[in-house]
């Protein structure tokens, strides 16, 4: 996390941190729908890029309303 001079957070660097993941994954998600079919390796590249992606970003959200409850 990038932090600035006065020691604040901006309100980017806190979006970025809980939902990069997940921006990502759908990404790679409307990559997928659009290659399936034409490029077999990029589709499957991308479908990796959307299992693992998806992942981590459940389990970053997760980790933020768990925080959130605190």
């Amino acid at each position: 996390m990038i932090i600035t001079d006065n020691k604040q957070s901006s309100t980017l660097d806190k979006w970025r941190e809980k939902y990069a993941a997940l921006v990502t994954a759908f990404a790679c998600l409307i990559g997928v729908m659009i290659g399936w079919g034409n490029n077999w390796a990029f589709t499957s590249i991308l479908g990796l890029g959307v299992l693992v992606c998806g992942t981590i970003s459940f389990f970053d959200v997760k980790r933020v309303i768990y925080n959130k409850n605190k």
